[in-house]
């Protein structure tokens, strides 16, 4: 695994799962990922990890999230962005989901949130057609 270019820490405090939670979310598979542009100079990413009630009992919950951990450790050094905030919720299947597909399900929602969040992304998609007219 290769060191990551800019720092990551844990996010762990109530009013930035909160402002995470205003932010733009992508819901796949067992996993909904949100992620907050911070829009300091700082480089560096911080994640969360939550999971309510209706995933199950406490053990249920700590082992969907000891999952998501492990997962976020291997992808948010490649695919996040330095200077967000991300949290990622556990929904119904993530304790039992099967190892591959819970990476993927945290990869694309990954690939997704850069794509929205980024401006040259943004533009090409808006960008009006260049048809001349009648």
């Amino acid at each position: 695994m290769a060191d990551p270019t800019f720092p990551i820490e844990r996010l762990k405090r109530r009013p930035d799962f909160l402002l995470a939670a205003k932010a733009p979310s992508c819901a796949r598979g067992a996993v909904v990922l949100q992620a907050r542009d911070r829009a300091d100079e700082q480089s560096l990413v911080r994640v969360g990890f939550t999971a309510t009630k209706k995933v199950g009992g406490a053990v249920v919950r700590n082992r969907a999230k000891r999952r998501m951990r492990e997962a976020a450790r291997r992808l948010v050094p490649l695919l996040g962005r330095p200077g967000h905030d991300y949290v990622l919720i556990a929904r119904g299947g993530a304790p039992t989901r099967p190892w591959e597909r819970l990476l993927d399900d945290v990869k694309s929602a990954l690939i997704s949130l850069a794509a929205d969040n980024d401006p040259r992304a943004r533009a090409s998609v808006r960008a009006p057609s260049a048809d001349p007219g009648p």
